[in-house]
């Protein structure tokens, strides 16, 4: 995987309500502007009112669907779904949206997050008699509302969120409805749009709202379950709102600069971040300040601004360079940072640099940015990371390593210096962190960062990325793109 990451983003849901415009399409334009969000699948589920067609498979947004696909998924209602697998692994029966039968009709589901009881409630309705094809914690989700006794749809969705327990924003279709459902903690982000007068999108993030040109309204609030239908737009209280928890590392790192959270652009709080990690780590004598692209630029911005240094490009990204489903041998694996960056000589050569990158989360791809920065001839390399430390797993549907592989729950930051080969390194605190953001810490899950999860973890949860996986149920294992059309 070339990737100078170690922290994986969660996957991007989008829904669309949209009679009389071609939903899909623009479910397709919201999905690639979340690409970010995930770059293992793709698929889109669509109904025109009396049958539900979905499309899906393995790869980037682009690579998944094209014009003709699009020409087919005809219907005014649409959900799509990008995915970076945290529950299941990366194979084609986890590809999301997921189609299901009931007594309430067709519906498809498509799901961000992590459900931290799903083994709990996949092996009571196993003890039942119900089955299982997929691998993913979302078909728990399905197969709850398959299987709830509530009268309705909609019942039977509140019903369903009163027993899982975890991170979820989900979009549900219908052949008539888009449902759009947040935890009772609001984890995961999720937002609403409204595309004109009868017209609305649900999404991860604001950025998805933008390319399909619709107006932002506000978030969906945690706990609350959204109906949009023929008659408009319902607002409901589905479960209690037990805290606001957005993921903090929404605004470090995953949500695109752009998007909008808390009421505040990305962009700008990370260059406020850049600011504040000025004044507790200034680097007085250095000649130059850049980031590590993307996520590291506003943050680079801000430093330079609060410290006087020139901000200028240190190294150029590769932009055509995604995830890969090849596995690359050791040696591929240590050339995968040049790969994706390429240093320019004419910034860092017998200079001192100051190298702004948003986390540390193992090292190792750090260290190898930083041996590369010198190769180009920067004769001191001061690292600064405009967040604090991360030292905790995430099991609300980031993927991270287990704790004992992150390197500062092991090392102190001295201790890291000397692992990456720096000559100076800091670390934004926390409390910087939240003055830069403007919100109160409380609004937040910080758990990465200290140990406070919101949600209580079970010893199950913690191994849960693989605790489905078993032989493929369908004959031949995975071996094409699904695509189908659900009649009446």
């Amino acid at each position: 995987m070339f990737d100078i990451k170690d922290v994986r983003e969660e996957c991007g849901v989008v829904g669309v309500y949209a009679p009389g415009e071609q939903s899909a399409r623009l479910a397709f334009f919201g999905l690639f502007a979340l690409q970010h969000r995930g770059q293992e699948s793709a698929g889109i589920a669509v109904s025109d009112g009396q049958s539900i067609k979905v499309h899906k498979d393995m790869g980037l947004v682009t690579q998944v669907f094209n014009e003709a696909l699009l020409s087919d998924l005809t219907g005014g209602i649409a959900i799509g779904h990008t995915r970076y697998s945290t529950t299941g692994s990366s194979v084609l029966r986890n590809v999301q949206p997921i189609l299901a039968e009931s007594r309430f009709g067709q519906f498809a589901v498509a799901h961000n997050g992590d459900l931290i009881n799903a083994a709990e409630l996949r092996a009571e309705m196993e003890t039942r008699g119900i089955s299982f094809e997929s691998t993913n914690d979302s078909e728990v989700i399905a197969k709850l509302i398959t299987n709830s006794s509530a009268d309705s749809l909609e019942k039977a969705v509140i019903e369903t969120m009163c027993r899982i327990k975890g991170a979820y924003s989900v979009v549900i279709l219908t052949r008539d409805r888009l449902i759009a459902i947040r935890d009772a903690y609001g984890i995961r982000p999720l937002c609403l749009g409204r595309l004109n007068g009868g017209s609305y999108v649900v999404a991860s993030e604001t950025c998805a709202l933008n390319v399909v040109g619709a107006v932002y309204m506000r978030e969906v609030e945690p706990g609350e379950m959204i109906v949009i239908d023929d008659h408009g737009i319902h607002e409901n209280r589905a479960i209690p709102l037990e805290r606001h928890a957005l993921c903090i590392f929404e605004f470090i790192y995953f949500a695109r600069p752009d998007s909008l959270m808390y009421g505040r652009t990305l962009h700008e709080a990370r260059r406020r971040m850049g600011h504040q990690l000025a004044l507790e780590h200034p680097a007085p004598n250095a000649h130059v300040v850049f980031p590590i692209p993307d996520t590291g630029t506003p943050a680079a911005i801000g430093f330079a601004e609060v410290s006087r240094i020139p901000y200028a490009e240190g190294v150029i990204k590769n932009r055509y360079i995604h995830r890969t489903f090849i596995q690359p041998d050791q040696r591929m694996r240590d050339l995968g940072v040049r790969m994706k960056l390429t240093p320019l000589k004419e910034t860092l050569a017998g200079r001192r640099v100051v190298m702004v990158e948003d986390s540390i989360v193992r090292g190792t791809t750090t260290g190898q940015t930083v041996k590369m920065i010198r190769d180009a001839g920067a004769v001191e390399v001061h690292v600064r990371i405009a967040s604090p430390p991360y030292r905790f797993p995430c099991f609300y549907g980031i993927d991270t390593a287990a704790q004992d592989e992150l390197i500062a729950a092991k090392l102190s930051v001295e201790e890291i210096r000397d692992y990456i080969g720096a000559d100076s390194l800091g670390y934004l605190s926390l409390q910087g962190l939240i003055k830069a953001i403007g919100v109160k810490k409380d609004f937040f899950c910080r758990a990465c960062l200290d140990g406070k999860y919101p949600i209580p973890i079970s010893d199950e949860a913690k191994v849960q990325k693989f605790i489905f996986e078993r032989e493929p149920t369908e004959p031949g294992g995975e071996l094409s793109s699904v695509s189908y059309d659900a009649g009446p």
